[in-house]
């Protein structure tokens, strides 16, 4: 201690070091150790080295990071499903869980070879299908996608033979332009614009609209059946890479309930039906979910309008004074709704339809009729107006495809079916002096003795139901689809571009042509072709083919132009005023029921599908071995 004391003496260490030389070697050594041991980390390829200091621990892929889905926060015990469904074959690949499909091809899901930046990327996602956003979430569901796909009778796509051994047909000729058109439809939208909701292809640009409360790709989400069934590999890739980076749900527009439902949710659970890819899957429920608002009224009618940011629901403006909801909307949403049920395990939607079902059920109708116009508040109709077009149209389609959609269980939706028909039969429907059967509209007991566009699905429907009526009745309305269709043809023909306008009368010895410019247009609507290809399917009578290849040539010369497709202004002009619009449902309907016009029978069988409004095919609910409903 008294050394300590001493001026100038400074005590030597072991080493020989003094103390300030001893605290900068020691300080070095620190450095040096820490720059080491933190390169096992950071340094590339390092996961071998963390495994020597780390313990092992188990990560959900594509869970790494968790925030709010719609409004709900996902937390670290919300994972994946124990067992996701693996994906589906390929289109052109059969499925070897399948009886009826014993071959398997190569599928093409996943590409091997990426060509770019974006193909490298889908490619580097791997076989994680069900990796999602992180605030997309995951939710759980004891759907059994291989035993879903074990009940199908027919493989998805048909059983074809090889075309490389075959010379090709006409019929083939014929279905592969019609592929080429959507391939044309669809390489047009993603040059000028890709993530919109729909192409301009005058201006070169897309369009957003006002519909979907700020919802974007509807194009994308309609086509991405289309482009499956059709086996254009590379474009549903680019469809479905779209979804997964690009789809974003956190919106907070004003969204139409009915065309959220038709086109998104009715696109998403058909690609998930056909792929079993999860991300389709849980991107419908959770826009599912996004609509439920719009159910929150006295009587549980939604209204026509749900505001994604606020919640709130409101019915549309024009419909008797903005206090109605509309018949073909609040009556088209059972069979999605049962489908989101079954995916989600969440009965609430369910229950929401079947609420709808019962107050309809349960209303009184004058002479049996549906009118459009219906209070969500009191329950009471708003005014006695009835068509089968627009307003009215779908909700009767969706009675007859929910009784084959339960695989013939549903009782009531068949009687209700059958009884509403009769009333048209009764009331609205007519003949022309010129031998033309229409089902006109109905205003109080008054007649317009028109027909819109919108209406010529009727004829498929009718078809589609004949099998199930009353015995006597069967051949008759199998008659009846026929000369409805036909109707709808002559439409077609008495036009000079040979497509159909907007509606059409039977007045003043004029039938079946417009009667002014406001309804001559036509917006490349496929109601007509949908009933060409029930027609076709029911009595593989050719005239339906010739019709159809009929319309595939009219679209070619008086639609199709540098940059995609678009309804012209008027019927009756062979000089095609463009209204620069390629609508969705071009490519998720018109060219789809095209193509199956021209394929056997058994793609898409109708023994395993229904397709909703918007031509999106929803599995038939066959039961399993031990007799239980698949929905």
């Amino acid at each position: 201690m008294l050394m300590r004391k001493v001026p100038g003496f400074v005590p030597a260490s072991p080493w020989g070091l003094r103390l300030p030389q001893k605290f900068l070697f020691l300080l070095f050594l620190s450095g040096l150790f820490t720059l080491c041991f933190g390169a096992l980390f950071l340094l590339p390829n390092s996961s071998r080295l963390k495994r020597l200091f780390l313990a092992p621990r188990t990560q959900q892929p594509g869970l790494e990071a968790v925030a709010q889905v719609a409004g709900h926060p996902l937390t670290r015990e919300q994972e994946s499903p124990p067992n996701p469904a693996p994906a589906a074959p390929a289109p052109g690949e059969d499925d070897p869980r399948s009886q009826a499909s014993p071959r398997r091809r190569k599928g093409w899901l996943r590409r091997t070879r990426p060509t770019g930046p974006r193909e490298e990327a889908t490619a580097a996602r791997g076989s994680s299908a069900t990796a999602l956003r992180p605030q997309e979430g995951s939710i759980s569901s004891s759907f059994d996608f291989n035993a879903f796909r074990s009940r199908l009778r027919h493989p998805v796509l048909g059983t074809r033979a090889d075309k490389s051994k075959e010379p090709q047909s006409l019929v083939q000729s014929q279905r592969e332009k019609i592929k080429e058109m959507m391939q044309f439809a669809w390489q047009s939208y993603k040059r000028y614009a890709m993530g919109k909701n729909e192409l301009r292809p005058l201006t070169r640009d897309g369009y957003e609209g006002n519909m979907f409360g700020g919802l974007s790709g509807a194009t994308v989400i309609d086509s991405l059946d289309t482009l499956y069934l059709m086996e254009l590999k590379e474009e549903f890739q680019e469809a479905k890479a779209w979804v997964e980076e690009s789809f974003h749900l956190n919106v907070s527009g004003e969204a139409s309930l009915f065309e959220v439902n038709i086109r998104y949710i009715g696109g998403l659970l058909s690609a998930f039906y056909l792929t079993g890819e999860e991300v389709f899957r849980i991107k419908a429920i959770k826009l599912g979910e996004k609509l439920l608002p719009a159910f929150d009224t006295p009587t549980g009618i939604p209204k026509g309008v749900v505001n994604f940011k606020s919640g709130s629901n409101r019915s549309w403006g024009w419909a008797v004074a903005g206090g109605s909801s509309i018949l073909a909307e609040f009556g088209s949403l059972h069979l999605e709704f049962l489908h989101l049920t079954q995916l989600s395990g969440n009965q609430v939607f369910a229950e929401k339809v079947r609420n709808i079902r019962k107050v309809l059920r349960d209303i009184d109708k004058p002479f049996g009729l549906y009118p459009n116009f219906l209070s969500p508040v009191s329950g009471n109709w708003m005014q006695h107006h009835v068509s089968v077009g627009g307003l009215g149209d779908s909700f009767y389609e969706y009675l007859i495809k929910s009784w084959l959609m339960s695989a013939k269980t549903d009782m009531e939706a068949k009687d209700m079916y059958y009884e509403a028909l009769e009333a048209i039969e009764t009331h609205l429907l007519n003949v022309s002096p010129g031998g033309l059967t229409y089902i006109a509209e109905w205003r109080g007991g008054i007649l317009d003795h028109k027909m819109g566009h919108l209406a010529c699905f009727s004829g498929g429907m009718i078809a589609l139901g004949a099998e199930d009526a009353k015995e006597e009745k069967r051949a008759h309305y199998r008659e009846l689809a026929a000369q409805i269709t036909k109707t709808c043809h002559e439409s077609y023909a008495r036009s000079d571009t040979k497509l159909g306008p907007e509606a059409f009368w039977f007045n003043s010895g004029r039938e079946a042509v417009a009667t002014q410019t406001s309804e001559s247009y036509y917006i490349l609507r496929p109601e007509v072709v949908e009933s060409y290809m029930y027609l076709w399917r029911q009595t593989h009578d050719p005239i339906y083919r010739e019709w159809g290849w009929e319309v595939v040539m009219a679209l070619e010369k008086y639609c199709r132009t540098e940059a995609g497709f678009s309804g012209i202004q008027d019927v009756y002009s062979k000089v095609p005023d463009h209204d620069n619009k390629q609508q969705t449902f071009f490519l998720a309907e018109t060219l789809k029921y095209l193509y199956l016009l021209f394929s056997e029978d058994d793609m898409l069988s109708l023994e395993d599908w229904v397709f909703n409004t918007e031509a999106h095919p929803l599995p038939v609910s066959h039961p399993d071995s031990s007799g239980r409903g698949g929905a």
